[in-house]
């Protein structure tokens, strides 16, 4: 099994980006690229409440711990969790449950990610969700079987079983980014219904870029016609 160092870390949150389209995830991370449209402007908003690592809570039997940070060496990602909610039970479940700190009882750790919008057809959401929950895992030495995406559109939060599939997926596409980051890749545009949700989709240009040329040797032809037309 891969152990990846601290050097070798990429952002937990781009395996989203890489289920969605590996062409974005590249333009990302590789190449640096970035846009933003109403989509990823309103999911700051969203996310505005939960990203306060000093703000968390009690409400009975439930600890809410709002944006912690995640590091999974076995995945080689690091990130941080909108929420984890901690469920109080009275009796240890070996493997699943762990003390916090002072608190009476046993604590059983959950991920909840915020997104706008509504439930996806696709998993790029619980692809994200079950990488936090394997993170938690690594850190904390319990198993996680449940996660939560709450979606602003709806108002509605969605269980998503941490199973052995959605595993399987989410370490076949952390193994693809870091292949391709090594390999410093960006894969040709493959275009389809999805490319109208891109906030990247000026910049990727999958009419144009269909044929194998990165968009900074795009970009760079760009600027060299301009400079010869001046």
């Amino acid at each position: 099994m891969i152990t990846y160092s601290e050097d070798d870390l990429l952002l937990l949150s781009g395996i989203q980006h890489m289920a969605f389209c590996e062409r974005q995830w590249a333009l990302i991370h590789v190449e640096q690229a970035w846009a933003e449209n109403v989509r990823t402007i309103d999911g700051k908003h969203l996310h505005e409440r939960t990203d306060d690592p000093f703000e968390d809570e009690t409400r009975k039997d439930i600890r809410v711990v709002r944006a912690m940070p995640l590091v999974s060496h076995k995945l080689g990602l690091r990130g941080v969790a909108d929420v984890v909610e901690f469920y109080r039970v009275e009796d240890a479940l070996e493997g699943i449950t762990l003390r916090l700190g002072k608190r009476k009882g046993w604590w059983r750790p959950s991920p909840v990610e915020y997104k706008r919008g509504r439930a996806k057809l696709d998993d790029r959401d619980a692809v994200q969700l079950c990488a936090q929950a394997i993170a938690l895992e690594e850190m904390l030495k319990v198993s996680i079987d449940t996660g939560y995406l709450f979606y602003g559109q709806t108002r509605r939060r969605e269980t998503i079983f941490i199973n052995q599939s959605l595993r399987v997926r989410v370490e076949e596409l952390s193994e693809k980014m870091h292949k391709m980051m090594s390999e410093g890749t960006t894969p040709n545009a493959q275009k389809g219904k999805h490319c109208t949700m891109c906030s990247l989709i000026e910049i990727c240009q999958p009419n144009l870029t269909i044929r194998k040329h990165s968009v900074k040797e795009y970009l760079a032809r760009m600027i060299d016609s301009e400079v010869k037309d001046v």
